[in-house]
């Protein structure tokens, strides 16, 4: 327990740049509050003791505001940065060296049973207020952008925006870089910056035509 504690402690240093003292992190990160007090539920689930788990995952959203069934498996070195907001459901499974921000959600689609909520693999990074939705993967090393609602499977090594969420980079190698939410491309917005400059290239031309003296 306390090797667990150490390095989820290390994984806040390592992904949070505010982040000044191990006291500070102990008492003020919601995020390291919400995934301890997870590990410990999930042991009770799979124990198969009743009950204490969801009390201890719902004590856990009072004081965090972080939603997380105890059924749900995760990886080492997660970090839930902020943390408000966010919803991880009873199927889930998560990777190792996860990264989520605050709203995420990890949902299911309807009233199936058995698998349904999201795998998300390693090193996957998932912005503020996405939701993931279903039984799909996310596959290694992918990015899911701020806002985006995924439904279908996404590739290792991929960034995924919009709503609903669609591929916009592929690489066939590791993309170290972090997600800049600033910088992640938007489909939406180049369709209409290609469809103003073909209408002002038609304007131009128009324009052209009427000043032309027969």
């Amino acid at each position: 327990m306390f090797s667990t504690i150490r390095e989820q402690i290390q994984t806040v240093f390592r992904e949070d740049p505010a982040a000044k003292s191990v006291l500070e992190i102990v008492l003020c990160y919601p995020g390291l509050h919400a995934i301890l007090l997870h590990r410990l539920a999930h042991r009770l689930y799979v124990a198969g003791i009743p009950l204490v788990p969801r009390l201890i995952s719902q004590f856990s959203r009072l004081i965090t505001g972080i939603e997380i069934h105890p059924g749900a498996r995760i990886g080492r070195r997660f970090f839930i940065d902020h943390g408000m907001g966010v919803v991880i459901g009873q199927t889930a499974e998560i990777g190792d060296d996860v990264l989520i921000y605050q709203g995420v959600t990890l949902g299911g689609t309807g009233k199936d049973r058995g698998k349904r909520h999201p795998t998300v693999g390693d090193k996957v990074v998932i912005g503020t207020g996405a939701k993931v939705l279903g039984n799909i993967r996310i596959g290694d090393h992918a990015k899911i952008g701020a806002g985006s609602v995924v439904v279908h499977n996404v590739p290792d090594h991929s960034t995924v925006v919009g709503i609903p969420g669609r591929v916009v980079r592929y690489k066939g190698v590791i993309a170290e870089e972090e997600l800049e939410h600033g910088a992640l491309p938007d489909p939406e917005a180049q369709a209409m910056a290609d469809l103003t400059a073909r209408v002002e290239h038609l304007e131009a031309l128009l324009k052209e035509s009427r000043q032309v003296k027969f």
